[in-house]
């Protein structure tokens, strides 16, 4: 370590900078170290791990939860001793947050990976719980040596009622993207499937039974705040989330099974005997909560409300666009509308608005649209009055001119042509896919090709495959789903997505994955 780095370590002990924390952080003196005699029912536990997220060049999130009220601790080392560690004292976990708490950390210059440990300390008494470790890798720094970027992608996980099956190995699919060492994985929506009870067994394929891990509150649908909490410490409970989560930094977006399924403005519960609370709004409250506290992602400072939507920079390769397609949307509809308005909303004006501008500005050789909803596929949501078929997504059935929702993404491929490597990444439809989007094939021409790649579930259901809208000229060049629907984890019809980008050819690289890590498709792309 030179001079210059330890004097700036030194400040940072002594000063307790903290980058973007929004609590207050002090350095834990060197004579406060955690007591290792204290009684272990007297001390507080961390049960759930820790979790990486938002990592960028100079700091990141880390994010752990306590069984009571106690003072987070957090070190972050260069080696695996533990020689000099920094130390920084994060926020007081409490009821409040349901004894969640994370901290923005700075990180210093040095290797890029760093070892990380988390402890919490007991409010009333002192006493200093074990610590919880993990590995942390820092987004690139040197533009002008770029270094290979690898991350994964999914979604849809505990749903349908596939749980934790220990007697399958948990969720294996997390100790297969861990095993692939990624960069970070980026979580495409139904981070949970709070409508979706787990029961102790479930018939799965050829007689066989699925055997779940079951917890408090899960055998029912999640209303109450803690009951949404709940369904994020059950998926905590598997030993492979755990253990991806403490080694692979985590960007979460949240599809509807966050609330309810197909969500929307207008979601009618009235008829569905499984909710006493019919207020969708209330849900959606109680939902978004749970998903900030339990989400590993940076939270802004002062007032301002976390939002989902983003941009995630990492390094000169690589710009992250995250979307959110449930927070501003207009109601499920035949999507058949000829104007736009506020029943054709799906990104909203201002996250449409926002969403041209830092494409067009970024500077990075690929742009990633992460979208937790496929664009050509037709997603069905029942019947409308009228008994027309009514859209969860964005496509509308109909192969003519953009309508209803598909008005917006219309206006944004038009306003982002000539903007070049564009990759549309999603998750939402339970199978795998790769899709080709051609202006010569479609009925809307006025914007770039671009491909589309989708990856799921990674512990849940498999179905499909689901058919395409023409509008946007998709064209499907590969997929892979379960011979019927609601296929088991027993089955294999698990994915997850991999990309890796070359820092040399700046090429990018897409494969999809089964359950065991094993490539089923692979596509190769050259930046422009």
């Amino acid at each position: 370590m030179t001079d210059r780095h330890a004097s700036r370590r030194r400040f940072l002990l002594q000063s307790g900078s903290v980058l973007g924390a929004g609590v207050a952080s002090w350095a834990l003196p060197s004579c406060a170290a955690p007591a290792i005699l204290t009684a272990e029912s007297a001390r507080p536990r961390l049960d759930y791990g820790i979790q990486f997220g938002d990592v960028g060049e100079r700091q990141a999130t880390i994010w752990a939860r306590s069984d009571r009220p106690s003072w987070m601790w957090v070190e972050i080392g260069d080696d695996i001793h533990w020689r000099r560690p920094l130390r920084l004292r994060g926020p007081l976990a409490n009821a409040a947050s349901d004894f969640t708490a994370r901290l923005d950390v700075p990180l210093l210059p040095g290797p890029a990976q760093r070892q990380v440990r988390v402890a919490f300390e007991d409010a009333r008494s002192g006493a200093f719980s074990a610590w919880s470790e993990g590995r942390l890798r820092a987004a690139p720094v040197d533009w002008r040596r770029p270094r290979p970027v690898r991350f994964v992608w999914g979604g849809d996980v505990a749903g349908q009622g596939w749980g934790i099956n220990p007697e399958f190995g948990g969720m294996r699919i997390f100790e297969s993207m861990r095993q692939r060492d990624p960069d970070f994985f980026l979580h495409s929506g139904d981070t949970i499937y709070a409508d979706g009870p787990i029961s102790a067994e479930q018939a799965a394929e050829d007689g066989r039974i699925w055997r779940n891990l079951v917890a408090e509150g899960v055998h029912k649908v999640a209303e109450t705040l803690d009951e949404y909490r709940g369904r994020y410490r059950y998926n905590l409970r598997d030993a492979n989330l755990r253990r991806f989560a403490a080694q692979v930094p985590q960007l979460w977006q949240w599809d509807d099974h966050e609330v309810v399924n197909n969500w929307s403005p207008s979601k009618d519960l009235s008829a569905d005997p499984r909710y006493t609370v019919k207020d969708i709004d209330v849900l959606v409250r109680r939902a978004r909560q749970a998903f900030l506290e339990y989400s590993p992602q940076r939270q802004p400072r002062g007032a301002r409300q976390a939002s989902i939507e983003r941009v995630v920079r990492y390094g000169p390769l690589l710009d992250v666009f995250m979307l959110d397609m449930r927070s501003y949307r207009g109601p499920n509809t035949a999507n058949l509308q000829l104007e736009p308005g506020a029943d054709t909303a799906f990104l909203g004006r201002r996250q449409l608005r926002e969403l041209a501008r830092a494409l067009k500005q970024s500077r990075a050789t690929w742009k990633v649209v992460a979208a937790d909803m496929p664009l050509g596929l037709q997603v069905p949501d029942g019947v409308d009055a009228q008994g027309r078929a009514r859209w969860e997504a964005v496509a509308n059935g109909e192969p003519g001119l953009p309508r209803g929702r598909e008005l917006e993404f219309a206006e944004l491929l038009r306003a982002i042509r000539g903007v070049a490597n564009v990759v549309w990444l999603t998750a939402d439809v339970h199978y795998c896919a790769a899709h080709y989007y051609d202006p010569d094939q479609a009925s809307f021409q006025d914007f770039d090709p671009f491909w589309e790649f989708v990856a799921g579930p990674l512990n849940a259901g498999g179905f499909g495959p689901n058919a395409l809208d023409a509008t946007f000229g998709p064209r499907v060049v590969f997929q892979k789903a379960p011979p019927a629907p609601n296929a088991s984890p027993l089955s294999g019809y698990q994915f997850f997505g991999e990309v890796n980008i070359d820092p040399h050819t700046r090429a990018l690289t897409v494969d999809l994955r089964d359950i065991e890590g094993t490539s089923v498709f692979s596509r190769t792309l050259q930046p422009a």
